[in-house]
């Protein structure tokens, strides 16, 4: 039987720091639980076997100052590197879960993490690193610098439950499990329309179940991802063997996107029961390029119903943001299925962009209607 571990019971009060109270149960070891009321926390770290429960009527606050967030290994967008750690964080752990149909909120706003979205000195120092075959270890971002971290991030962890909780305010991605494999997230609420906030991107994980969830986002709401360019190459892990299922989108990009950065490939999607019931770009975008390189294939999207998209239905390009030349990574996309598709409003139902480089292939639709 689990035992449960009551924040309060290490010292937390509402409205104060409890960042300590926190960690301590979470060093404690089995279901921490966060109860009604609201709760101020820096960064957390969570451990194997830990379940952090978020009680209805409570709401994690988090810091928003960079100097609370730690160093530690992360990715971001599609890079490896050191920098300020997410909001939630796991590193090579087991059974880790985070539940309760409580509220975290990451505090994000143009005051703070939104104001300077991607410092450029460090964006150009990251992939001057990555041209120049830095390792990992020592493509550090030291306190000030780096970049906005993810909220809710494990990191190389097996077995991961994300479910019922409702996300607002995030930084960044919002949950961005990398490189892990045997992941749920079921029945969660993500309302964050911050920049480059995508609402669920599982980046070179397999076996990833995302179900009963809800997006309202300020970018792509679900994003399938797989590491950029050259570092993505040398990493070279797919994301696979992934089913998203009964999920509703209000806001934001592509309902449902693949790439851009799926440089290490993508394998083994499908996709059913979707709902767009608010406005969005897409209901389904895969996007890369010539940059990119990679291999998306075998993606089955069913029974999926639009009542608006700005844009089109389904849109396939590999030719995302393409550089001037060519350069020189055709990826390939072949083998995707669009069945029972219903639009009530779209400018196009379906855009195709590829190259004589990089054609896409196998592409199948088939009972599609415009209400």
């Amino acid at each position: 039987m689990t035992t449960d571990r009551l924040i309060t019971d290490y010292g937390a009060e509402p409205g104060t720091d409890c960042s300590a109270a926190i960690a301590k149960a979470i060093d404690a070891g089995g279901r921490v639980v966060v109860p009604a009321g609201e709760f101020l926390t820096g960064p957390i770290r969570l451990r194997s076997n830990v379940e952090l429960h978020v009680a209805a009527g409570a709401t994690l606050r988090f810091h928003t100052d960079p100097a609370a967030f730690p160093i530690v290994r992360t990715r971001w967008q599609g890079i490896e590197c050191f920098s300020h750690s997410p909001l939630i964080y796991a590193y090579d752990e087991t059974n880790v879960a985070i539940t309760g149909t409580g509220t975290l909120d990451g505090g994000a706003s143009t005051d703070n993490w939104w104001r300077d979205t991607r410092p450029r000195s460090d964006w150009q120092r990251l992939l001057r690193m990555v041209e120049d075959d830095v390792p990992v270890e020592d493509r550090v971002f030291e306190p000030g610098h780096g970049f906005r971290p993810s909220f809710v991030q494990p990191h190389s962890c097996h077995r991961v439950r994300i479910e019922d909780v409702r996300i607002v305010n995030a930084p960044m991605w919002v949950v961005h499990p990398v490189f892990c494999s045997d992941v749920l997230v079921r029945g969660v609420t993500i309302d964050s329309l911050g920049p480059n906030n995508d609402g669920c991107n599982p980046d070179s994980c397999k076996d990833v179940v995302i179900t009963g969830c809800s997006f309202a986002t300020g970018d792509d709401c679900i994003a399938i991802k797989s590491g950029r360019d050259h570092d993505g190459r040398r990493v070279a892990r797919p994301a696979r063997n992934i089913l998203v299922e009964s999920c509703r989108f209000t806001a934001g990009h592509g309902a449902l996107t693949i790439g851009s950065e799926a440089s290490g490939g993508v394998q083994n999607v499908h996709a059913r029961d979707l709902r767009v019931t608010g406005t969005v770009d897409h209901a389904l975008r895969i996007k890369t390029n010539s940059e990119r390189g990679g291999v998306i294939e075998n993606i089955t999207v069913e029974d999926v119903a639009v009542d608006a998209v700005t844009t089109s239905a389904v849109l396939i390009t590999t030719r995302h943001a393409e550089p001037e030349q060519f350069g020189g990574h055709a990826p390939v996309v072949r083998d995707v299925a669009v069945t029972n598709l219903s639009v009530r409003s779209a400018p196009r139902t379906v855009e195709i962009h590829d190259s004589p480089q990089a054609p896409v292939q196998d592409f199948r639709f088939t009972s599609s209607e415009t209400l």
